[in-house]
């Protein structure tokens, strides 16, 4: 298929193990379907809250399997086994803060322990890896507010032109 590859990676212990429905990952699968307007696969994981296969998983799906983009779902909060950002920034080279930033801020709108999360984002190589929360209403809260800068930053990292269904979300990119 020709287009653009997105991983989606869950990263929880209960649902690694089958004790539960991964309903988050399902969810931005969806949600991406829904948004994006150019073809795209999706690479699917679900693996536990575990730094170093966590690390692992983001290097094959980004070096190996292509995927342009990665959305993680889980391990962002402040208990021992969220480790999800901490995964995350081990196998960037860039840190964009700015998106963890704008999730916090919209989430906290909805719910005071957003101020607990410790979404982030960050690039490997021409890969732009993004952690949301863990449950589908708030991965689609964030979402909205930072899925119109993701095609130009993919655009911007040497990746494939993402469009969008611009009655659901317009994708900014610069006049020239």
């Amino acid at each position: 298929m020709d287009g653009a590859k997105f991983g989606v990676l869950t990263i929880s212990d209960r649902a690694s193990r089958g004790e539960y429905e991964d309903l988050s990952g399902r969810y931005i699968i969806e949600y991406l379907r829904e948004v994006v307007s150019s073809p795209f696969e999706v690479v699917y994981r679900v693996i536990p809250d575990e730094q170093g296969l966590i690390e692992e998983t983001l290097v094959h799906m980004a070096d190996v399997e292509g995927c342009c983009l990665i959305l993680t779902t889980g391990g962002t909060g402040p208990a021992p086994r969220d480790v999800t950002p901490e995964a995350t920034e081990r196998v960037c080279q860039k840190m964009l803060p700015g998106f963890g930033e704008l999730m916090r801020q919209v989430s906290l709108q909805q719910v005071p322990t957003a101020i607990l999360s410790r979404q982030t984002a960050g690039i490997r190589n021409k890969t732009l890896i993004i952690n949301l929360p863990g449950k589908p209403q708030s991965i689609k809260v964030c979402l909205d507010a930072v899925f119109p800068a993701v095609p130009y930053c993919i655009d911007l990292i040497g990746g494939p032109y993402i469009t969008t269904e611009e009655s659901r979300i317009k994708a900014f990119r610069p006049s020239k």
